[in-house]
């Protein structure tokens, strides 16, 4: 499977709208009932949200009836990927959506490509702050100048 899961949005928005019409619910209240955001659908298909994954997914999948397979474009039979179970780190608070994309990137990258990549950030963010060593380990009081 892709890492890019934005190039699956399109067979998922057909797989979804089919099981809308042989349902006869409309997208919004779909989404709802599933906690997704209301024009999910509409964004999914201008291409300017991505899939959901991880337990999202699988809430869609329960309100429109189906498998999360499905709506991946498998055999409903099939174990889906784990990537599709797997949570978003950004949607989990770990990471924000540039970082998410930067991360996909990275992991499709070789090894000795990867360590360069690392070294040229290092030096691109300039050094760690230094924490300081006289106020680790104690608290700050009302009379510690802020």
């Amino acid at each position: 499977m892709p890492e890019d899961f934005n190039a699956d949005a399109p067979r998922m928005v057909e797989l979804i709208e089919a099981r809308l019409e042989r349902l006869e619910l409309s997208p919004e209240a779909a989404f709802r009932s599933a906690g997704l955001p209301a024009d999910l659908l509409m964004r999914l298909r201008d291409g300017t949200a991505q899939p959901p994954r991880g337990a999202r997914l699988q809430r869609l999948a329960e309100v429109l009836g189906t498998s999360v397979s499905y709506l991946v474009g498998m055999d409903p039979d099939v174990i889906p990927p784990q990537e599709w179970l797997e949570e978003e780190q950004g949607s989990l608070g770990l990471l924000a959506g540039d970082e998410e994309a930067l991360l996909r990137a990275y992991r499709g990258l070789d090894f000795p490509t990867k360590a360069a990549l690392l070294t040229v950030v290092r030096k691109m963010a300039g050094p760690e702050p230094v924490p300081d060593v006289k106020t680790l380990g104690r608290r700050k009081k009302s009379s510690d100048a802020p």
